[in-house]
């Protein structure tokens, strides 16, 4: 597969707001995971299409540290982070998921907007 290059988003973003209300742009595996072989990442298709950033960070253990390197990495770049939202809270969380709901919005300097219940995707 040919790689998709930030400047391809953010065109394709532009075309899509022009017939829609909200357009979502969902990156997979992080802000600075490459694009292509000249290191392009989500942070630039971010800077390109100059929108809000919303950051999807697991509920327990670890993402208070990841989560406050990505926000960090967006302000570095000129990017804010609007928020946070939690990709998949347990029915059950356990000690550290209860936390984060209340360190997250420390650690990412931006609001927690929801979390998603685990297994959400496979509603019908």
């Amino acid at each position: 597969l040919a790689p998709v290059r930030p400047f391809e988003v953010a065109e394709a973003a532009e075309k899509l707001s022009t017939e829609h209300d909200l357009v979502l742009v969902e990156g997979a595996g992080g802000l600075l995971v490459r694009f292509d072989d000249e290191g392009s990442t989500l942070a630039d298709a971010a800077r390109l299409l100059s929108a809000p950033v919303l950051v999807v960070a697991p509920a327990g253990l670890g993402t208070l540290n990841a989560t406050a390197l990505t926000a960090e990495a967006l302000r570095n770049r000129g990017l804010g982070c609007r928020g946070v939202v939690i990709g998949s809270m347990p029915t059950e969380p356990d000690l550290a998921s209860r936390c984060n709901i209340e360190d997250l919005p420390v650690a990412a300097g931006a609001p927690l907007l929801g979390a998603v219940p685990a297994g959400a995707g496979a509603l019908p």
